[in-house]
């Protein structure tokens, strides 16, 4: 990373809420009819922490993805770094001009054209009228209001709202930017045009830091992503690992490695499973594209003659994305033995998966297992950046373009 562009430390953020005393209605009458002052006494408050010790860097001309679940405070983060919300703890520095897109709309003043509003946010960011101006046509012909531009903006839709928030953000060259949800708002063809402007945004070697529930996107865009959860960071890292991660326990994957089974007593149980090579602290996440061993532990109490051994592997959709067989009997004695699955690669695109493995004898089920935990795939994301386009499979290739 080079020189930091926004630097927080132990960044917190206390507010405070009034909390009702416990009583039922007839103990509240009978204090109102004793007491009638006592209707305009205040509340009991407490306080709480939307933001907790939060420290965070971001180098020049990078983009960093923020995620986490609604009221994690991700938002409250971007206020303080916009110079919304002052930090109840910590310190934070931006070295460079900020332009920030938090709700739809904000700054701009309802009475005010389009227009007007164009040169009032250019002015806002620090810039003169002769920069704003040689911007404006840009601006418009981006968010398509050219017939509306001379509108108060308190006319606009929604819609209309964001398109010119989000382009008047995006084009007037902020050094850094900040984006909470925008790719969220709008229709499908707008989502598409603020995609490709972000894109530009970072080529372009603006910094970034945005937010969004669009997990796929985050991938594309962000070189790195930090994982807010309970107003304090619960990871932090490349955006395909932490995205990942964050996936999976959204899913809500069992811990306990308790997966489910089919409950027979067969005399047969898989045990556990597990990547060969891989890191000793995660041994069920796929971080590269080339051979991998997938091993599958079972206990047998019985000799089994002539077993049949089945897996498959399925996405968070529950789609199938490969299943194979044995084709042949296994002759397997009693006592505790390792499945070995060979792939020169698992091309698949990054997030959470399932194996499901299975063992047959003379055709009847002894037992069949949902492997816990999920498998996460942490790999470098090779694919199209366009979610139509992205497919299941996320295959490395090389392109050359040579004269005849």
């Amino acid at each position: 990373m080079g020189r930091a562009a926004i630097v927080g430390e132990g960044l917190g953020k206390s507010y405070r809420r009034g909390v009702e005393q416990s009583s039922g209605l007839r103990h509240s009458l009978d204090r109102l009819l004793r007491s009638p002052m006592s209707a305009f006494r205040r509340q009991k408050q407490e306080s709480f922490w939307a933001l907790k010790d939060v420290s965070v860097e971001v180098g020049e001309g990078e983009v960093l993805g923020l995620i986490g679940r609604n009221g994690a405070g991700k938002t409250t983060l971007l206020k303080i770094l916009s110079r919304i919300t002052r930090p109840t703890s910590g310190w934070a520095e931006i070295h460079g001009r900020v332009g920030s897109l938090l709700e739809v709309g904000t700054g701009f003043h309802p009475e005010l054209t389009g227009r007007e509003n164009t040169f009032l946010s250019g002015a806002i960011l620090g810039m003169g009228k002769r920069e704003t101006s040689r911007k404006f046509d840009e601006i418009v012909a981006f968010a398509e209001l050219e017939k509306f531009i001379d509108t108060p903006v308190k006319h606009y839709s929604s819609g209309m709202y964001v398109r010119l928030a989000f382009a008047v953000a995006a084009h007037l060259d902020p050094e850094i930017l900040l984006v909470d949800e925008v790719l969220a708002v709008g229709d499908i063809n707008f989502q598409k045009k603020c995609l490709g402007k972000m894109g530009d945004v970072a080529r372009a070697g603006r910094t970034v830091m945005l937010v969004s529930h669009q997990l796929n996107q985050i991938r594309r865009l962000c070189d790195r992503v930090v994982w807010v959860e309970n107003g304090m960071v619960e990871k932090n890292g490349p955006s395909h690992e932490v995205v990942t991660a964050y996936e999976s326990a959204m899913a809500g994957r069992d811990p306990s490695g308790a997966g489910s089974s089919t409950g027979r007593s067969n005399g047969v149980r898989f045990m556990k499973w597990e990547i060969d090579e891989s890191a000793a602290n995660e041994p069920h996440t796929l971080t590269s594209t080339s051979t991998v061993t997938v091993k599958i532990t079972v206990d047998i109490d019985r000799p089994i003659k002539a077993g049949f051994h089945g897996i498959s592997l399925r996405n968070q959709d529950q789609q199938l994305i490969w299943a194979w067989a044995t084709s042949e009997t296994l002759q397997l004695e009693a006592g505790r033995h390792q499945f070995r699955h060979i792939f020169p690669a698992l091309p698949i695109r990054p997030g959470p998966y399932q194996w499901q493995v299975s063992l047959y004898e003379d055709g009847s089920l002894l037992e069949l297992w949902d492997c816990v935990p999920e498998m996460n795939v942490a790999t470098e994301l090779h694919t199209h950046p366009l979610d139509e386009w992205t497919g299941v499979l996320n295959i490395p290739t090389r392109f050359e373009c040579n004269g005849e």
